[in-house]
């Protein structure tokens, strides 16, 4: 379980696309000295598995459906990523709740600054719309977010602060650039179990 507090963004290196999966390693800093092999962490909102540690970084292997339904198929050696380790007892809940479970992916369709912050249009994948409130919660490449604005098309607005934005990935998006997105879990079990009634009446 995340937050969807980004601790510090790291940089993809040493990717290795192998038989139906993908390694990579991240270097992380000193968020890499709190981490072992197997713990999990974040990388742009995708609970992943620590296979090693080596220096600075760390290495993940992505396989299977986590390829099919985020970003991770499209780093590059330099890619930056946004990192969280997963919450520990006693932890701070500053975000929302993040399982770090992608539900698809989102593309950026404008950006625009508005006084000390930027407006941010994305569209997402329509279930995830389909759960999503305004002045709630969504996770977008690993960061919790308020959603401002729903919009027509599948889209919503987001309100990024500088310090959000300056110390995340998300300054770096332009127009077209595609995001891991996560609705918000609430939201899901509450459309899980109205579909499930409605299914039981139809009967």
């Amino acid at each position: 379980m995340f937050t969807g507090i980004v601790q510090r963004t790291g940089l993809v290196r040493d990717v290795q696309d192998l038989e139906g999966t993908r390694r990579f390693r991240v270097e992380a800093g000193s968020l890499t000295e709190e981490l072992a092999p197997g713990d999990s962490v974040s990388v742009d909102g995708a609970c992943l598995t620590v296979t090693d540690v080596r220096g600075d970084g760390f290495l993940v292997d992505v396989i299977g459906t986590t390829l099919d339904r985020t970003i991770a198929g499209s780093y590059a050696d330099g890619s930056r990523v946004n990192l969280e380790r997963a919450l520990r007892a006693g932890d701070g809940l500053d975000g929302h709740l993040v399982q770090g479970h992608v539900d698809g992916v989102g593309t950026l369709e404008r950006s625009i600054k508005d006084g000390a912050y930027w407006l941010m249009d994305f569209g997402v994948p329509p279930d995830v719309h389909a759960t999503t409130i305004e002045h709630g919660s969504i996770t977008l490449n690993g960061v919790s977010l308020t959603v401002s604005e729903l919009r027509t098309g599948n889209g919503v607005r987001i309100g990024v602060i500088p310090y959000t934005y300056e110390h995340t990935n998300l300054g770096e998006l332009r127009p077209g650039d595609r995001v891991n997105v996560e609705a918000d879990l609430v939201g899901k079990y509450v459309a899980r179990v109205l579909a499930q009634r409605t299914s039981e009446e139809l009967r």
